[in-house]
């Protein structure tokens, strides 16, 4: 007899060493729950928190969709997480979702958080992690576009807190010299820590707060769920989705 129950959906958080960011997943976790309360949600970390992805899909049976809490398509995205998820017990049947990003409920997210810090008008640096990878650049700089739809035209100019360029003081500093004097930050981070820190204190008027369990964040870790599982062909699915 198949598993009638929903795949287990797994949030896959990078993770920090600060300790405001496992809260604030687990507060995006409890609202994603609470959204769809007849699907178990889990968590795994790639780094410094517990438990880890790994000890996370050891302890599932059944069925499982991996939805990358990451906003666009880098190394976590393409080699980590499918790394860790083909050394598991083939007992477990599973598949990971896309990145977050880039999506029009993000910019959406994005939005919401510039309006609760202040924001009123005038252009936005996008702050993002950063990734030597091409793809995740380019998914930044969509994101940035809806943004900037969003914002009814202004500038969104992306930039980075590692790995990439414009660093968020660099992107800062052109819009200034091309005469806006009042620029925001917006936080394209889920949680605290010191990228999300150090993007913020770059800012010299309104800085954003991370993501965090933004209700359209929430929404958006249940369609990249939702589109997975469409796009699954694995048949104990299918016998559920019948």
């Amino acid at each position: 007899m198949n598993d009638r129950r929903p795949p287990t959906l797994v949030a896959v958080a990078h993770g920090s060493p600060d300790p405001r960011a496992e809260p604030a997943v687990r507060a995006l976790l409890r609202l994603v729950g609470a959204m769809r309360p007849g699907v178990r949600v889990a968590v795994g970390y790639l780094e410094s928190d517990r438990p880890t992805l790994a000890e996370t899909l050891a302890g599932l049976g059944g069925s499982a969709v991996l939805v990358p809490l990451l906003f666009s398509r880098g190394y976590h995205v393409k080699r980590d997480i499918p790394g860790t998820l083909a050394a598991v017990d083939d007992r477990l049947r599973a598949t990971v979702a896309g990145s977050l990003g880039p999506h029009p409920l993000l910019a959406e997210a994005l939005h919401g958080r510039l309006v609760d810090a202040g924001y009123r008008s005038g252009p936005v640096v996008l702050a993002a992690a950063g990734s030597r990878d091409p793809e995740s650049a380019a998914g930044t700089g969509y994101t940035a576009a809806m943004l900037a739809t969003r914002l009814g035209g202004v500038p969104v100019v992306p930039a980075y807190a590692s790995a990439d360029s414009p660093t968020v003081a660099e992107a800062v500093e052109a819009l200034r010299a091309r005469g806006h004097r009042e620029v925001a930050v917006a936080s394209c981070f889920v949680a605290p820590g010191r990228f999300a820190e150090r993007c913020a204190a770059a800012a010299p008027g309104v800085a954003a707060d991370p993501l965090g369990n933004h209700p359209a964040l929430a929404r958006l870790v249940l369609h990249r769920y939702d589109q997975a599982r469409r796009h699954w062909h694995e048949p104990a699915l299918a016998a559920t989705a019948g």
